[in-house]
């Protein structure tokens, strides 16, 4: 529908993880679409199928978190989200 579910917090080629601002339901398939900048990728955006496993409230009460599954990425965008994980990603060292 082009209607923001809400904000990326985590990511891997296997799942990610949104902030929301309304609870999303479980086991529901949805086609997300996450805007690119030139740094990642050459292209726009990654679209992609996926299934939210689970939601639940966030500490702050505004706010819900939702777990999702990503389903039949390509390669290419694999990549793209390896690149992702590598440029932004959490390190504890």
């Amino acid at each position: 529908t082009g209607t923001a579910l809400g904000h990326l917090v985590d990511i891997t080629p296997e799942g990610a993880m949104l902030i929301s601002e309304h609870p999303l339901p479980a086991d529901t398939a949805y086609r997300l679409r996450i805007e690119l900048s030139s740094e990642e990728a050459d292209k726009p955006f990654l679209e992609f199928d996926s299934r939210c496993l689970w939601c639940r409230p966030d500490v702050n009460p505004r706010f819900y978190n939702a777990g999702f599954q990503l389903l039949n990425l390509p390669p290419e965008d694999i990549a793209i989200i390896e690149r992702i994980v590598e440029a932004y990603g959490f390190r504890d060292n």
